[in-house]
């Protein structure tokens, strides 16, 4: 199956002016509100930014109306001032923020400068034509999918109902699981208010061909970045559409990308290279060099250009499309799968930089760094525009513990890879709180704790002194362990920010210390400033620091949402991180709040063991908007204070007096 739309300028043929206008302003809208979320507002002093009853100024993104756009072109926002409109983040995030609103603004000014180019010409009589021609198709498409019943029959009609019962209500179990994908989507990217002319006169259909003809129009810059994304999961939820639409059309761009790029049409097509090379070097004038190449359908800039960056590569495009005018595949997707060099540079050489000889450079300073993929034997190892990385907090028994946790994940619209680093440091780990958990001591320990609070116990450091007393034990593979994932979070960094991936956006999931790897990743790329690299990031019972300047400075780097899944009852976490800045607080015990794109998934009631995060990892996944397979979602299962196991430890305990007896009795209340 093909994408949907081929070229940006399709768009054109699916909205009329009038509704071109709607969609301008509602991407300034969401725009905007991206940006909003990048002040890095502190909620005890009022930020303009913040205050609805503000007065709009005439270059204000938010003052752009339906009416702004005429024949002459849309009005661009000018370039606000980064670090003018935030306030209250401390001294320390303030350049942070500063950095991080330019980059954004330069990637908005492009977009709308972008789609003011492709919006603003008046139809002509083509585009008229053509969009009637539509119209009458998709009518007619509709009577064939709705026919009338063949007849009546007036005494007896019963198998013509039946059939027709049937059919309604699968159309309106499908319109209600719509529904509700909807709904879920909109409670994580909330919808923008959204002009009522795109959502009551412009079908599903064609809203699905507007978000597949800007997505297009952002690849047109030769790179897939974490901030288009975004845009592009705000924009599905404003038209009402679930994310599995964005999604499958991805999937569906990129599998056309690589496969065409291969097709031996592709190859032929790629020898036209020479004879534009020849052209330029005979001097011929520039307009005419331009027609040359753009007579081959842009078949030989790669060629041209020798290997130029993306930046360079995307900029002949844009000449391109916009002053030769070609319709179809030729003029967007055949420039990409007639230049095999660019679509490597999208997908990172088609994925071979992930697990190839330039990853080895890393292993280097930490032993057995490697992207190891996940996707292989399922069916859908094709390349995707995303790509997920995850990242465990230990290691059991064998490597296999190293990707099972991860099999839930579905690799239908992302590449997957799981991060495997310091292996011996992650096994000793492991073992070490496998021992710790299962023994009879910390069965009888948590009895103890579950009379107070995680934290209350972290503060006062009432630990119990049967616990201190075999603490060296776990804390010993736990501080080498932490230091070691601090490292591989810093040469992470360092791989995404040297593009392993490509041109792609990356999401980054954790547990326990595969979360401290990605806090320090995204620290690394706070202080490079290296922006839109990641697109959402999912932190589970995390190890690291809970306090606001900790997260402002990760959300700087994250263009989606960032994800804080705690349990206030996980006594192991808090057990082993007591060594560290507790003044910071923890972040996998408390949620985090008030920072516009953080969101909590609090399963304070339902976690209560450290260990339990990898058995569960699908169900948390679901939870937070990751796609994954079928038979790993579900609702979480409450966890009892005490196992069926751990009840006869007791109850042994007791029996030989190790232990009072009103011990057990407490431990199950």
């Amino acid at each position: 199956m093909a994408p949907i739309a081929s070229e940006p300028r399709q768009v054109r043929m699916v909205l009329d002016l009038p509704k071109r206008k709607a969609l301008y302003t509602l991407v300034v809208a969401i725009t905007d509100c991206m940006r909003s979320q990048l002040i890095l507002k502190n909620p005890n002093q009022q930020n303009q930014a913040n205050n609805p009853s503000r007065q709009s100024t005439p270059g204000d993104p938010s003052s752009s109306r339906i009416d702004d756009l005429d024949q002459d072109g849309p009005p661009l926002p000018p370039r606000p001032s980064p670090g003018g409109t935030g306030g209250g983040s401390s001294d320390k995030i303030a350049p942070l923020r500063h950095a991080t609103l330019s980059h954004f603004d330069t990637w908005r000014s492009s977009l709308l400068q972008s789609l003011k180019d492709l919006l603003t010409p008046a139809d002509d009589t083509k585009e008229i034509d053509a969009r009637r021609q539509r119209t009458e198709r998709q009518l007619a498409q509709l009577k064939l999918e709705s026919p009338a019943p063949p007849g009546e029959n007036l005494i007896d009609f019963g198998d013509l109902l039946g059939p027709v019962a049937t059919a309604e209500d699968g159309k309106i179990k499908a319109l209600k699981q719509r529904q509700q994908q909807v709904a879920a989507l909109q409670s994580r990217y909330h919808a923008i208010p959204t002009p009522r002319l795109l959502l009551t006169t412009v079908s599903q259909e064609d809203r699905e061909e507007v978000v597949v003809c800007l997505l297009l129009l952002l690849l047109s810059g030769g790179k897939y970045m974490a901030e288009s994304r975004t845009f592009l999961v705000y924009l599905c939820s404003a038209l009402e559409l679930p994310l599995a639409v964005l999604n499958e059309q991805e999937a569906e761009v990129a599998t056309f990308l690589v496969e065409s790029s291969k097709s031996p049409e592709a190859q032929q097509q790629m020898s036209a290279a020479k004879e534009a090379e020849e052209r330029k070097k005979a001097n011929q004038t520039s307009r005419l060099w331009k027609v040359g190449l753009a007579s081959v359908a842009g078949a030989a800039i790669i060629g041209v250009t020798g290997g130029l960056a993306a930046p360079a590569v995307a900029g002949v495009l844009g000449g391109l499309m916009g002053s030769v005018g070609l319709g179809g595949v030729a003029s967007f997707l055949g420039v990409f799968w007639m230049n095999g060099a660019l679509v490597g540079t999208l997908f990172g050489a088609l994925g071979a930089q992930m697990t190839g000889e330039i990853v080895d450079q890393y292993a280097k300073e930490v032993e057995d760094f490697a992207f190891l993929p996940l996707s292989a034997g399922s069916g859908a190892n094709q390349e995707r525009l995303r790509l997920t990385i995850g990242i465990n907090g230990w290691l059991t028994e064998s490597l296999s513990s190293l990707t099972a946790p991860w099999s839930a994940l579905d690799a239908k619209s992302s590449n997957l890879f799981a991060l495997r680093y310091e292996v011996a440091a992650m096994l000793n780990l492991g073992n070490a709180l496998r021992a710790m958990v299962t023994s009879a001591a910390w069965t009888y320990v948590k009895v103890e704790l579950l009379k107070r609070t995680v934290l209350a116990t972290l503060w006062s450091a009432l630990w119990p002194i049967s616990l201190l007393s075999m603490a060296s034990a776990l804390d010993n593979p736990f501080s080498l362990a932490k230091n070691r994932s601090e490292k591989a979070g810093k040469i992470l960094a360092d791989a995404l920010i040297n593009r392993v991936q490509g041109e792609r956006p990356v999401t980054l999931i954790g547990y326990s210390l595969g979360a401290r790897v990605i806090y320090s990743c995204l620290r690394t790329l706070a202080e490079r400033r290296a922006f839109g690299l990641v697109d959402e990031v999912i932190l589970i019972g995390a190890p690291v620091p809970s306090d606001r300047d900790a997260w402002e400075m990760m959300r700087s780097v994250v263009s989606g949402k960032l994800w804080n899944v705690c349990s206030g009852n996980d006594y192991l976490l808090g057990f082993i991180y007591r060594t560290s800045s507790i003044q910071l607080g923890v972040a996998g015990l408390q949620e985090i709040k008030d920072i516009e794109g953080v969101e909590n998934l609090d399963l304070t009631g339902t976690v209560k063991g450290h260990m339990r995060y990898p058995d569960i990892l699908g169900k948390i996944l679901e939870k937070c908007g990751v796609e994954i397979k079928e038979g790993f979602g579900g609702e979480i299962e409450a966890e009892q204070d005490l196992t069926r196991e751990e009840e006869i430890v007791l109850a042994d305990m007791e029996a030989q007096g190790k232990i009072p007896a009103p011990a057990m009795k407490q431990g199950n209340h």
